[in-house]
């Protein structure tokens, strides 16, 4: 027996109409189609679906049994096409981003709640891209975006620009470099460097300063959070560098001297990785759009 949606929503029309003639106009079909497919159903069924000498019709228990088939199945259905429906709108979908960055978080929260309120159905989730090979996964499309600044070559991979950032040197006011107006990479061979629980290919003050330079710092400490590392600093037990973004409150703090790594200022460019063509949905688009202004306005303070 070869039953098909069409059949389903047949029986559930006639039901519910008491009648072919209803039905069809509920089906957009004339009647005598609506009956011509009625017969090849019951031929297939081998039995009557349709007790047809009673007014209003009613279901055999055949047709009773197929009704509750109906009845379980054509919902979903329907569902099922809204949700396609929604996902062709571009209102809802999925948003899971591994970041790359520990401090990355000062501004991304400030986006993800603007981007809340705008795609209410979106499901945003966020993992610490340093646990495992974030890129990877993404191809694997166990993430849908990556937020690196180290972008590379990557097949079916968009390495979409957000904004530049300089990374920058903080120390206790009391540090002897508060003197000098920027720090160059001889400068740490004294200093306990605090850095995030990440590889030195992940840290700009090596690849941007240190390595390039094949210099050593004194020490290097490695604290998760970014406010233990600025306790840590204005406490002199350290000197660390992070991104401006995550420095702009302390322009006013006499604790602290902030300074450019020099002598050419480092500049350093963040991007969010996403496959090729998820990158014009529309709330990919818009996350994008977010994620270039807002992080901005905390740079400026």
């Amino acid at each position: 027996m070869y039953i098909e949606l069409r059949h389903l929503r047949t029986i559930r029309a006639i039901h519910q109409a008491g009648g072919l003639a209803r039905a069809a106009d509920i089906l957009n079909m004339t009647q005598s189609a609506l009956s011509h497919q009625v017969a090849n159903l019951e031929d297939q069924a081998g039995m009557e679906l349709f007790v047809r000498r009673s007014k209003p019709m009613r279901l055999s228990a055949a047709g009773v049994r197929m009704l509750r088939a109906a009845e379980r199945i054509l919902p979903e259905i329907e569902l099922m096409e809204e949700e396609f429906r929604v996902l062709r709108s571009g209102k809802t979908g999925r948003l899971h981003i591994a970041i790359e960055c520990h401090a990355c978080f000062d501004w991304l929260f400030p986006v993800l709640e603007l981007f809340r309120r705008a795609w209410p159905e979106v499901d945003v989730d966020i993992r610490a891209g340093l646990a495992f090979d974030a890129l990877p996964a993404l191809n694997r499309e166990e993430v849908d975006l990556v937020i690196s600044s180290d972008p590379v070559a990557l097949p079916g991979v968009t390495f979409n620009p957000l904004f530049d950032y300089h990374p920058m040197f903080v120390g206790s006011a009391q540090n002897p470099l508060a003197t000098k107006d920027f720090i160059a990479a001889e400068d740490f061979r004294d200093q306990i460097l605090l850095t995030y629980p990440v590889s030195r290919d992940k840290l700009d003050v090596f690849t941007e300063l240190l390595t390039p330079a094949k210099v050593e710092p004194r020490a290097q400490r490695p604290v998760e959070l970014t406010a233990v590392i600025l306790m840590l600093v204005g406490s002199g037990r350290g000197v660390a560098v992070l991104p401006d973004w995550v420095l702009r409150d302390l322009k006013s703090n006499a604790d602290y001297i902030t300074r450019p790594l020099g002598p050419e200022v480092v500049t350093k460019r963040l991007y969010a990785a996403t496959r090729s063509e998820d990158a014009a949905k529309p709330y990919m688009a818009h996350f994008l759009k977010l994620g270039r202004s807002e992080p901005v306005k905390l740079q400026r303070g």
